[in-house]
């Protein structure tokens, strides 16, 4: 796990600000510049001063704001190591057009080369700071690795550098520690990360609280149903399972608890709902924009993309929590205990306002990378006029919270770089894409099951952000020359790695909320697993049916929809057992466990697109046929006995 911050004294809280600050006008004048730049030799000159820039900026401010152990608060060499980073990044800012004219990265001066050393062991200790032990050991062995490439078996086996030259490759070049995921975050993700600070600082999280209360709150299971809403739209904001948990958390579930719900089980809601919302569309968090960086293509096309599958799994969430107020009897809240829609409207209207110029430029002018600076100083204005209006603390505050979580990002993305320069100079990852392919011969199937338990193992020790990266190198070729959609590949990648926020023993999304709710870890990480179970399905079926990411017709798309919606609606009553419209299926003995059985089996086939078992073409309707009659079966045998009438 990442490590807790200090509290930071004065003096470094007005260093993390003003650097959020700078960074914010330096990434809006590179953008500006990067647009109206006619050459490119000057274009990546430009660039590179640009990321080095950022690098002494933020990467010093690791070493003051995270300890160096967990009992450390502050010390003398915290501020060497910040003053040595700047120094070293402000070294390279300066030389940043030599390197590119005489190719320093293959061929550095010897100072170059020892400056080189320096930034590296810089880099890992900030990685080890703020992502946590488990990331810094893998992106120290990988950083490593070119060293020794040789003199390994021959699956892992690459082409060996010198120590010197795996240095220079690692700082100087554009594939490594100024990699893809450190590009992607200079020119995609800052403006967004902002945005979202600023949402939160100036009551967002309270506004959708209150609006979703407005819109659901009466509704038998209200209180859950608030929780799903208000935090699936706070965590797309935040791209944070823990902290959209942590905050929205608060309020929603002594919400659900009040309202007749365990501990355990409103616990389970808010952790289930806090990962969607990482999933959900317009923001997603940080990892959707190195997604589009990945695969070359506009963010909107990630977004539009991920839209039908994380709404979905919201479905099968309230078909879940619907059919548990059924079966225990919770009602929802009186209407006159409920925040009026009307005047939480009044007080909110410049949190929708924001949010409409945010996808205006997203959406139909394609200015991404400017889009979340023009929402976020359209926020902050209109906040200025509301009653919420911040003072001078306040804007320190927002200011401390932006400079904090894009220092921790920059890190993490500058040590997941070094991985992926270590694979480029090796060639390792070409050679363990047909390793991967080899293994699993011609089952598409069979390397989507490989794929789905690498991506939970690396999402229980890392970030996100960090595992999607790591797997989007090595397994998304290997799954995309097995034939499959890249688009779907990359978020089937990415809701895998999701899973271990909500699936035990690691379940970190769910121990958080039981920390709220005053109930058991385990226990709450088993109800979220529960609840959450859909999203286990749910990356099977896009992946295999690109229809669901928008990647075919509108009626291949509408088709795909309705017929998943069905089979996520009888997974869903199966577990809970109860089924919209046909009420409970609850009956006791064999004959009822073994119809909810065949009804959320059904389901899982109704859902499952066409596919070549173990060279036997299932085509859809055959699937969706003999899904339809199991759950037809199971439903008849797991209803409940109509009561009798009485005389």
């Amino acid at each position: 796990m990442p490590r807790t911050p200090t509290s930071m004294p004065a003096p470094v809280r007005w260093l993390v600000a003003i650097a959020a600050v700078l960074s914010a006008f330096l990434a809006m004048d590179s953008l500006r510049l990067f647009s109206e730049t006619p050459l490119m030799d000057f274009v990546i000159t430009v660039q590179n001063h640009y990321y080095y820039a950022l690098l002494a900026l933020l990467l010093p401010l690791a070493f003051l704001i995270y300890p160096a152990h967990a009992r450390a608060t502050h010390y003398w060499y915290d501020a060497v190591l910040g003053a040595g980073a700047f120094a070293v990044c402000g070294f390279f800012f300066v030389n940043a057009e030599t390197m590119l004219d005489y190719g320093w990265e293959f061929a550095a001066p010897t100072y170059a080369v020892w400056m080189s050393y320096l930034l590296w062991a810089l880099a890992l200790e900030a990685v080890r700071r703020c992502g946590g032990l488990t990331l810094f050991v893998l992106v120290l062995v990988f950083s490593l690795y070119p060293i020794v490439a040789e003199r390994l078996p021959g699956p892992i086996s690459g082409m060996t550098s010198s120590v010197a030259e795996t240095a220079s490759y690692h700082v100087m070049s554009i594939e490594s520690i100024l990699g893809l995921p450190f590009r992607a975050f200079a020119q995609l993700v800052i403006g967004f990360l902002i945005f979202g600070i600023a949402l939160q600082h100036t009551g967002g999280g309270r506004f959708f609280i209150n609006l979703a209360f407005a819109m659901f709150g009466h509704v038998r299971g209200g209180s859950a149903k608030v929780a799903i809403v208000s935090s699936g739209l706070m965590g797309s904001m935040s791209g944070s399972v823990i902290t959209n948990v942590l905050t929205t958390g608060q309020m929603t579930i002594p919400a659900m608890k009040r309202d007749g719900m365990s501990s355990e089980y409103a616990g389970g809601v808010e952790a289930c709902a806090s990962t969607g919302g990482v999933l959900l569309p317009p923001i997603m968090g940080s990892t959707a924009f190195v997604m589009a960086t990945f695969l070359n293509v506009p963010y909107t096309t990630v977004a539009l993309a991920a839209a039908i599958p994380a709404l979905l799994y919201f479905f099968g969430l309230f078909v879940q929590v619907d059919a548990y107020a059924a079966r225990t009897g919770l009602q929802g809240t009186p209407r006159e205990q409920l925040p009026s829609l009307a005047a939480t409207m009044r007080e909110g209207w410049f949190y929708i306002a924001s949010f409409a110029v945010l996808i205006f430029l997203l959406v139909y002018l394609q200015r991404e990378a400017v889009a979340p600076f023009y929402a976020t100083g359209l926020l902050l204005a209109l906040n200025q006029l509301s009653r919420n209006r911040w003072d001078v603390r306040a804007a320190g505050a927002f200011l401390v919270a932006a400079g904090k979580l894009l220092v921790e990002l920059l890190a993490i993305m500058a040590g997941v770089g070094l991985i992926v320069g270590a694979l480029s100079l090796t060639g390792l990852s070409g050679t363990l894409v047909n390793d991967l392919l080899y293994l699993a011969g011609d089952s598409v199937l069979l390397l989507l099951l490989m794929g789905a338990l690498t991506s939970f193992v690396l999402g229980i020790g890392m970030t996100v952000t960090a595992a999607y990266i790591f797997l989007a190198i090595i397994l998304a070729p290997a799954l995309i020359q097995g034939g499959l959609d890249p688009m779907s590949v990359h978020l089937f990648i990415l809701y895998w790695g999701m899973l271990s926020f909500i699936t035990p023993p690691v379940a970190l999304g769910a121990f958080a909320a039981a920390s709220i709710a005053g109930a058991s870890s385990l226990t709450t990480g088993f109800k979220a697993m529960r609840l959450g179970s859909v999203i286990y399905f749910i990356p099977f079926f896009f992946v295999l049916d690109p229809a669901l990411t928008m990647a075919g017709s509108f009626w291949d798309t509408l088709s795909a929809t309705v017929t998943v919606g069905v089979g996520v609606l009888l997974i869903a009553g199966s577990l809970q057992d109860y089924l919209p419209g046909l009420g409970f299926l609850d009956r006791s003995g064999a004959a009822g466990k073994a119809g909810r059985l065949l009804a959320g089996v059904g389901g899982g086939l109704v859902a499952l697109p066409g596919l070549d078992l173990i060279g036997f073409d299932v085509g859809d309707m055959a699937l969706l046929v003999a899904g339809g009659a199991m759950a037809l079966l199971g439903v008849v045998l797991a209803r409940r006995p109509a009561e009798p009438v009485p005389a």
